[in-house]
């Protein structure tokens, strides 16, 4: 490209990026394609297979019953070896287009795979070193700074003058900020399919649904977070076909939906308490799993919430 102008050499290099970003698909359509005509082939050879068999058939009829005296066994043995050669020739020479392009169409649909496949692995081990470094950021501020503050730099939270029930007296408690709630965190609230206007009914909906997804993980040793939102009738995300929980020494071996988790936090007070009907649900999830899920575990200590 060094003979071209600057423009054009980088209006085809962006060609060609487009393309390989469309590679899997354009293959994909391609394969398809491919096994359709290679069918479509195959039927027109076969209308043609006929003609050949009774051609070889009729060939065969005249060496086996022919009688000449110069004409030996081994001579008829012979012809008979050629019809059955030029004959097999012939069915692979009808068929040969049809099975050229269908071994075409099997590649390009392997093909396509394999780019897809490469592909998902390389966005699962970006996606597992970002839930890393997060991981290890917040660790950090946890040592230094505490849970609390944690909490409040993750979600950004204020403090807020509420009256005491029981005393009557004034008090400041943190009240969590919604406007930036965890990638994992959902509502549960009327767009659920599961959501009731009774708010007891709702807390207890999602006890039973909490022990359930921990139970399943104790018994199955994974869990992904796409199958509790499917138990809270939540909309599926991309990342939780990816991230959930998982039997292991260095994760919490338990999942929660972050109900009790802060008890000073004014909405979910509200929400235990019965005031709310809805509540926002961060969920603990131990970040990227589907690579893990086929790695052994053994003495795993249960540690199961309330």
């Amino acid at each position: 490209m060094k003979f071209l102008p600057a423009g054009v050499s980088q209006a085809l290099a962006r060609r060609a990026l487009v393309v390989d970003k469309h590679s899997p698909q354009l293959l994909f359509g391609a394969g398809v394609v491919g096994m359709v005509g290679s069918t479509v082939l195959a039927c027109r050879a076969t209308l043609k297979l006929d003609e050949v068999l009774s051609k070889a058939e009729h060939d065969l009829q005249i060496a086996r019953t022919l009688e000449h005296r110069e004409y030996t066994e081994q001579d008829r043995s012979k012809d008979v070896s050629i019809i059955y050669v030029r004959t097999t020739g012939e069915i692979v020479k009808l068929y040969a287009p049809a099975i050229a392009l269908g071994a075409a169409s099997i590649a390009a649909l392997a093909q396509s795979n394999n780019i897809l496949n490469k592909r998902n692995a390389a966005l699962g081990a970006a996606y597992a070193a970002l839930d890393k470094g997060f991981a290890e950021y917040r660790q950090r501020v946890v040592e230094k700074y505490g849970e609390e503050e944690d909490r409040n730099f993750r979600y950004g939270s204020q403090k807020i003058e509420v009256i005491d029930e029981e005393t009557g007296k004034k008090k400041k408690v943190v009240r969590v900020g919604l406007d930036e709630p965890s990638i994992y965190a959902r509502f549960f609230d009327p767009l659920s399919t599961n959501w009731s206007k009774e708010p007891e009914y709702n807390l207890i909906f999602l006890k039973c649904q909490q022990n359930y997804a921990n139970d399943l993980l104790k018994a199955r040793g994974h869990v992904f977070l796409n199958e509790v939102y499917d138990m809270l009738g939540i909309p599926r995300s991309k990342a939780g076909a990816v991230v959930g929980w998982i039997v292991n020494d260095q994760g919490d071996n338990y999942i929660d939906f972050g109900i009790f988790t802060s008890p000073d936090d004014y909405a979910i007070r509200d929400f235990v308490n019965g005031r709310e009907g809805s509540i926002l649900l961060d969920f603990n999830v131990d970040g990227v799993i589907f690579n893990l899920i086929d790695t052994p575990t053994e003495n795993i200590s249960w540690q199961m919430n309330s």
